[in-house]
């Protein structure tokens, strides 16, 4: 999707993610208007939580939607 970044964190501890997340950020060109981070939960929430921790005042907005497995960082409005 235009506009969309995604991010598969699977597989990786939370430190991982932080950077994975960081360098998305940091590359994030100005047509991309959200970050889509694909978390998961059925084998924990580590990953849910941080993210939902550490990057809610970094962004200008955090959405979670049907699944609660993915977690969108919002750069901008569309």
């Amino acid at each position: 999707m235009a506009g969309i970044m995604e991010l598969d964190l699977h597989g990786k501890n939370v430190y991982q993610a932080r950077v994975a997340i960081d360098t998305a950020l940091r590359r994030a060109k100005s047509g991309t208007y959200r970050i889509r981070l694909i978390h998961g939960y059925h084998s924990g929430t580590a990953l849910r939580d941080m993210v939902r921790r550490e990057y809610a005042g970094r962004v200008p907005r955090l959405e979670t939607g049907i699944d609660p497995g993915v977690t969108d960082l919002v750069l901008r409005e569309f």
